[in-house]
């Protein structure tokens, strides 16, 4: 019981963080998006990744008051996200080799 347990903590909530920190690193890198936007999801990945280890190890609850604000920054990064692709789309030449 205690693996499944551990096991449905680290999936949805440690792995959630290394995904935010690897796209981030390739939005930051290929500048498909305004530096600023990139950094945020970098610290967002980072917040979350330490707040998914801190659940992990019982320091707090998932549901919680510090769970819920280190989630922050990982919602605004995708608010910003999906405002900044409606309005403008991505970079003109982004990515390109």
């Amino acid at each position: 019981m205690a693996f499944h347990d551990w096991t449905f903590l680290f999936g949805p909530n440690f792995v959630l963080g290394a995904n935010t920190l690897v796209l981030a690193g390739l939005m930051y890198t290929s500048r498909l998006v305004p530096r600023p936007i990139a950094v945020l999801r970098l610290a967002g990945g980072t917040v979350i990744c330490a707040s998914a280890t801190a659940v992990l190890f019982g320091v707090y609850e998932q549901v919680s008051v510090a769970g819920s604000l280190a989630a922050l920054p990982v919602f605004a990064w995708e608010v910003t996200l999906a405002v900044r692709l409606l309005g403008k789309g991505f970079g003109a030449g982004a990515g390109a080799v």
